[in-house]
């Protein structure tokens, strides 16, 4: 058996969502004056290699204690789709199927090459990173559901596309302008389609949609994602998170096992 890590790394330097709290770590003991080595942190949940509970937008929903341990492991695919993906870009079903049978019930995860522009990335770009990732089309939603996926994950900041959150919706005005870029990086890339693909009753669309049928995700997934032996391929899937009671959201490892 070998085991391929598809978690991002994890500290203060990583960028937190935009206006969410960051990640802040600090020693709070020392070797040479306490003994020992000890430290303190304090976050925001939504940060890193993070599996979002139904709770996180789902008054009552399931939080993370209570996602049965059969739904965070057992076979899966992960699809590679970077070579499909540039900035903004939607990803749909029709994609994922031309490159690999995905079987109901399984773990899904995409491979849209985004983490190579995270903190620790190949090549990080921030702004890239937050702002022009790629996306879920509309019809992700009935084909997870019709799939009974309970967990999904990406290699970028959300599932949503940037149209679909409030980064094309309504942070522009707080953030120097880099929303309104994005929307006009989006009129001229989509024309005419733009309001078909983004219509305001998909405001966080896979979040709204999905969670209340207990299908959750894992955003910013990375690590050992580009392995040539792991794409485009059925194997087994391990999402690993904290046992947070009344979490909604939650730290987690990914992990890819593949027979030897």
């Amino acid at each position: 058996m070998k085991l391929y890590d598809l978690s991002q790394p994890l500290n203060q330097e990583v960028h937190a969502w935009p206006y969410y709290p960051p990640f802040e770590v600090k020693y709070i003991k020392r070797k040479s004056e306490h003994g020992v080595n000890a430290q303190y942190i304090q976050t925001s949940n939504h940060i890193g290699t993070h599996l979002d509970a139904p709770r996180h937008f789902v008054t009552g929903g399931m939080t993370v204690d209570q996602i049965p341990l059969d739904w965070l492991y057992g076979p899966g695919v992960i699809v590679n789709l970077s070579d499909e993906m540039d900035d903004l870009d939607v990803y749909t079903p029709e994609m994922i199927e031309s490159r690999v049978e995905v079987r109901e019930g399984d773990i899904v995860i995409l491979h849209t090459g985004w983490h190579r522009f995270a903190q620790f990335g190949e090549t990080p770009d921030e702004e890239r990173y937050i702002l022009r990732h790629p996306g879920a089309h509309p019809d992700m939603v009935p084909w997870l559901l019709e799939k009974k996926v309970h967990i999904w994950g990406v290699d970028a900041v959300s599932t949503d596309h940037p149209m679909d959150l409030p980064i094309g919706r309504f942070l522009g005005k707080f953030m120097l302008g880099q929303c309104e870029k994005v929307r006009a990086l989006c009129e001229e890339k989509f024309g005419d389609q733009l309001d078909v693909l983004f219509p305001e009753e998909d405001y966080q669309l896979t979040h709204n949609r999905l969670f209340p049928f207990n299908c959750m995700h894992v955003e910013n997934m990375g690590g050992d994602l580009n392995a040539p032996e792991i794409q485009n391929r059925r194997l087994t899937i391990g999402i690993f998170p904290w046992k947070f009671k009344g979490g909604e959201a939650a730290f987690c490892r990914a992990v890819a096992f593949v027979e030897k």
